[in-house]
C-alpha cells in the first residue's frame, strides 16, 4: 500500500472512530463507574472485535448482509437489543463516585469486560457494512491483498483504541464533576438513554435489499 493512501487511510479511520458510538460510550461509562484502567480491557474487547468484524466482511458477510434481509434483520435486531439492554442497565445503576470503586471493579471480571466491548463490536451491522464499504476504496488488486487487509484492520483497529484512550481520559478528568451523588445518576440516566437510542437508531437501519 502506498504511504499516501495509509495518510488517508488514517485521516479517514480518526474521524470516524472518533465519532462517538457505542464503543465510545461504554468507554466512557466505564471509566466513570470502574475506572480508566479497567475499562480499557473492554476497549481491547471492542479492539479484537473490529478483527473479527474486519475479517468476516473480507469473507463476504459484507455482501450477504447487503442482499440477505433475513440475515441484516437477525444481526441488527440482536445488536439493538444488546445496545437496549446495556442502556437500560446503566439506567438502573446506583452507582455513585462515592461508593467503594474496588468492590465496583470486582463485580466485572475482566473476562466480563472484554467480553462486553466485544459483544458491541460483534453485533454492529453498521461497522461490518462500513468496512465492506470502505476497504475496496483502498485495497489494490495487484498487490497482496492479505498484507493490506492486515495493515488496514490493524489502523483501523488502533485508531479505535486511541480514541477510546483519549475519551476514558477525557472522562477520568472529569470526575471530580460526577462527585455528587445527583449528577453520577444524572450520568448514569443519559448514557443510559444514549444506549437505548443508539440500539433504536439500529432497528431503523436499512440494507440495499430493502
Amino acid at each position: 500500500m502506498h504511504l499516501s493512501n495509509w495518510f488517508v487511510f488514517c485521516s479517514v479511520a480518526l474521524v470516524v472512530t472518533f465519532t462517538p458510538g457505542p464503543g465510545v460510550l461504554l468507554a466512557i461509562s466505564n471509566s466513570l463507574t470502574i475506572g480508566p484502567w479497567r475499562s480499557m480491557i473492554s476497549s481491547i474487547g471492542n479492539m479484537v472485535g473490529l478483527f473479527i468484524v474486519s475479517g468476516v466482511t473480507m469473507a463476504g458477510m459484507g455482501v450477504v448482509l447487503a442482499t440477505s434481509a433475513i440475515a441484516f434483520t437477525a444481526l441488527k435486531l440482536s445488536g439493538a437489543a444488546y445496545l437496549i439492554y446495556l442502556g437500560i442497565k446503566q439506567w438502573r445503576s446506583k452507582a455513585s463516585l462515592f461508593s467503594d470503586t474496588q468492590s465496583q471493579a470486582s463485580s466485572l471480571s475482566g473476562w466480563r469486560l472484554f467480553c462486553q466491548g466485544l459483544t458491541v463490536a460483534l453485533t454492529n451491522p453498521k461497522a461490518i457494512l462500513f468496512f465492506a464499504a470502505l476497504f475496496p476504496q483502498f485495497i489494490k488488486q495487484d498487490a497482496p491483498v492479505l498484507t493490506q487487509f492486515t495493515v488496514l484492520t490493524t489502523t483501523f483497529a488502533a485508531c479505535a483504541l486511541i480514541s477510546h484512550a483519549f475519551y476514558v481520559l477525557l472522562a477520568r478528568s472529569l470526575k471530580s464533576q460526577f462527585a455528587n451523588p445527583r449528577r453520577m445518576q444524572l450520568f448514569n440516566y443519559v448514557s443510559g438513554g444514549l444506549f437505548v437510542v443508539l440500539g433504536l437508531s439500529l432497528l431503523r437501519l436499512r440494507n440495499k435489499a430493502a
